[in-house]
């Protein structure tokens, strides 16, 4: 007779805002992390894990959950503009460009259209291909959090008049345990200084509460948000932050008889969203203001609605930006010619016939390239490839294999933000060290910042222990298939 199946362990997934490979190794090699540097050496470490493109927040975390980059979530980026509504959606970029959008649809946006309204029905989260298999699941400070159980939510009642919603609250599809700072606590007594969303003592404390009260979903995700900010501030070798979290993830394994009991019961994935690449501290050298290189046209403002007579929108991504071309007699090649004129833009890019197109105002030339053609990267995906490969970096073998240099999986990720939503309009990319600014945009002089194609803010690290499983890939969109596989499998 067949024996009884056991539901396989649960899995934990810690997602450590811009944790980047040489910070941890560093903290773990010199004993500032000796709970990290315990799950690297007692299971897999992964230093090259490819993100999403933009490097922004919740287009990283919806790649993730959805398995797919942005042509098909449609989460473009942190900022960007809906053609059709003609309106420009900011989850929270800055609390000056947040203020002149509107604080309240900014917080809608956030809270609610996000998962409700801009993240496709054509996709499925993890957490609802988990619900139909029969597996719950927790989201501990996700702002992307879409699942199958209706949840009540509210806000804090001083904060209520700043919200479109009704008396401050709002039922939105969730993970069945859900926790987002003050608008969802899983502890009675909970507290969070931060509003928004936990800090990282408060993301501990909430998974430390799930443990100790036997209630550990098949898969519970959080995110520890801390260092993403300070690492604006301070640069991309700022690791006081990884040492901080480290002490909390050291009380979660501590509430173990051991350790290593604590891989026995459970998976333990440990990950960084994006990197950080160091900015320069001069002002007119190191900011790339849009506006002044595209000061010929008519740019929108964005404390007004658009008017028939604007001419671009511009939606920057920190160190990417959205350029929308909403007048058609304005062709796209006169902007890209104004744009190639400043030599710290180093990718140019925009649909055109078809093909995507290259550009670039660091290198001459011009290269195309669409999907289904006959060479093959090392993601097995096939391309149609013609100018000059510099523009990207590319490098090709004579059996006619591709490979990525300083632009991880550049092809599909540059597709795919170019394909995430309507509208014409044209992708920059800013070299190593520098930032773009439009209208109250942040700055990040002297410090760092994210959001381009670059490998230092696409390479994240992975750490996996407690099984032997791995990903098919080296991508964050690996990751759905992978967990499902974990949850889903039964041991003896």
């Amino acid at each position: 007779m067949k024996q009884k199946q056991q539901a396989a362990k649960p899995v934990i997934l810690l997602n450590i805002d811009s944790l980047m490979p040489h910070s941890l190794e560093t903290a773990a090699q010199t004993g500032r992390a000796p709970a990290l540097k315990f799950l690297m050496e007692n299971g897999a470490y992964f230093h090259n894990m490819v993100s999403s493109f933009p490097t922004m927040s919740v287009t990283i975390d919806s790649s993730l959950l959805t398995g797919t980059y942005a042509d098909k979530h449609h989460i473009p980026g942190l900022n960007w503009f809906d053609n059709c509504r003609k309106e420009i959606f900011n989850y929270g970029t800055g609390f000056r460009e947040t203020f002149r959008l509107g604080l309240r649809r900014s917080v809608h946006n956030m809270l609610y259209r996000l998962n409700n309204e801009h993240l496709s029905s054509d996709v499925t989260t993890l957490y609802e291909d988990l619900a139909a298999k029969g597996i719950s699941s927790a989201s501990i400070n996700s702002f992307v959090y879409r699942g199958n159980t209706p949840q009540r939510l509210h806000v804090p009642r001083f904060l209520s008049t700043l919200t479109r919603f009704k008396n401050g609250k709002w039922t939105t599809d969730t993970t069945s345990i859900f926790s987002l700072g003050s608008f969802s606590r899983l502890r009675p007594r909970g507290f969070t200084l931060q509003i928004a969303a936990g800090n990282y003592k408060y993301t501990a404390k909430e998974l430390r509460h799930l443990i100790r009260k036997n209630k550990l979903p098949g898969f519970t995700f959080c995110i520890f948000q801390d260092m993403d900010a300070r690492l604006h501030l301070k640069g991309p070798g700022y690791i006081k932050g990884i040492v901080k979290i480290d002490r909390e993830i050291q009380n979660i394994l501590n509430m173990y008889p051991s350790w290593e009991e604590a891989l026995k019961q459970n998976v333990w994935m440990v990950m960084g969203d994006n990197g950080h690449a160091a900015t320069g501290d001069k002002y007119r050298e190191f900011m790339i203001d849009l506006r002044k290189i595209l000061k010929s046209y008519r740019i929108a403002k964005i404390q007004r609605p658009v008017r028939k007579k604007d001419q671009l929108v511009i939606c920057v991504n920190q160190r990417m930006a959205y350029i929308y071309i909403l007048d058609d007699s304005l062709p796209k090649s006169t902007l890209v010619q104004q744009l190639k004129n400043d030599n710290r833009i180093d990718i140019i890019a925009w649909k055109d016939n078809g093909n995507i197109r290259v550009e670039s105002g660091m290198r001459g030339g011009s290269f195309h390239f669409s999907p289904n053609g006959e060479y093959k990267d090392v993601y097995d995906q096939t391309w149609n490839l013609e100018g000059n490969l510099n523009l990207l970096d590319l490098d090709i073998t004579d059996d006619k294999r591709l490979y990525y240099r300083d632009y991880p999986d550049a092809l599909a990720r540059i597709r795919s933000a170019l394909h995430s939503h309507a509208g014409r309009f044209v992708i920059v990319n800013a070299k190593p060290g520098y930032d773009f600014k439009a209208q109250s945009t942040p700055k990040h002089l002297s410090g760092a910042a994210h959001g381009s194609l670059h490998r230092q803010e696409s390479l994240v690290p992975l750490i996996i222990a407690g099984t032997a499983e791995k990903p098919v890939g080296s991508r964050l969109i690996d990751m759905k298939e992978f967990i499902l596989r974990l949850c889903m499998s039964e041991q003896e």
